[in-house]
């Protein structure tokens, strides 16, 4: 068996740590990737946003409850006592964020939510003893620096609004303390099962809120549940799952700096499916994002020194 030495970053030294590690990295990528997905396909689903985060969360939690059924690991009670804390704030994120991007571009609401990643990280370093290596630490910002360039330039394309910006920023808050939540989960619960109570806790949060804001929480039409079920499938199963695995495998200031591919994808999406306008330096400044998030990822998968054996 491989030994396994926690090193300087929080990583565990030898084989396993480091191929654990590496799934970890590239879960979290695929994760961003469908989410970024799910907020082309809410801009197009003729629905309020709360009412979307209340049918999807619904239809997610309820299939991942089931799926742990037929896995011989059923839901327990239990487990929404211990989601609650993750459940109310996923909820607060999905009505306010969903909410967002009806009011403001996807750019923007996608941008003030990648700022998250400032937040998380001052709070993995005070209270998980993350330690987050100068080039690490340099990449990132020049990330963060690429993706609030994308939104900077961004033509006024006369859908943005300091009331949905509001809503966004309020949203990046609450996503912040659901990635904290998922990180400290895996103390009492697998990450499937804290998967599951989030999404109950999201769902049972936006219904009430739906009716609450005189939203439609009327049964979608045709087109609105297929786009539903491919939200459900796309950003739940896919991001929600895959991240929430990841984050017991990698640091949490480095699953939350991924979020900051978020904006890029988006922005490509709505270029090419909803003709919203992408500027040439634009692209230069996702094209940072993605390099930067590659440098990181780089110095991440590296196999650590062994510190035992190196003195």
């Amino acid at each position: 068996m491989p030994t396994t030495d926690t090193n300087l970053t929080g990583h565990a030294a030898g084989a396993d740590g480091d191929d654990d590690t590496l799934r970890g990295l590239i879960g979290a990528g695929i994760a961003v990737c469908a989410w970024a997905g799910g907020t082309i396909l809410a801009k197009g689903i003729e629905m309020g946003g709360i009412a979307i985060g209340a049918y999807r969360f619904w239809m997610f939690g309820i299939g991942i409850a089931v799926w742990m059924r037929l896995r011989g690991t059923p839901f327990r009670l239990i487990v929404l006592r211990r989601a609650v804390w993750g459940g109310l704030a996923l909820g607060a994120d999905i009505a306010l964020f969903f909410s967002a991007v009806k009011e403001t571009s996807i750019v923007n609401a996608t941008i003030i939510g990648s700022l998250q990643p400032v937040l998380v990280g001052i709070i993995a370093a005070k209270f998980f003893g993350e330690k987050i290596r100068r080039q690490d630490a340099l990449w990132s910002l020049v990330a963060l620096a690429g993706a609030i360039l994308v939104v900077a330039v961004a033509a006024d394309d006369g859908v943005t609004s300091w009331r949905g910006n509001l809503l966004a920023l309020l949203a990046m808050f609450s996503w912040g303390g659901y990635f904290i939540a998922s990180k400290q989960s895996k103390k009492t619960m697998t990450s499937t099962e804290f998967t599951a109570g989030t999404a109950l806790w999201t769902a049972i949060i936006c219904t009430p809120l739906g009716f609450a804001f005189g939203q439609d929480m009327s049964l979608p039409s045709a087109k609105n549940w297929g786009l539903l079920i491919l939200m459900t499938v796309g950003s739940g199963i896919v991001g929600h799952s895959l991240m929430n695995w990841s984050l017991v495998r990698i640091p949490l200031w480095v699953g939350s700096t991924f979020t900051l591919l978020i904006p890029v994808f988006s922005a490509g999406l709505a270029w090419i499916f909803l003709d919203e306008e992408l500027l040439l330096i634009q692209g230069v400044a996702m094209a940072v994002v993605i390099a930067a998030l590659a440098m990181v990822v780089r110095n991440q998968s590296r196999k650590p020194v062994n510190v035992s054996a190196a003195g």
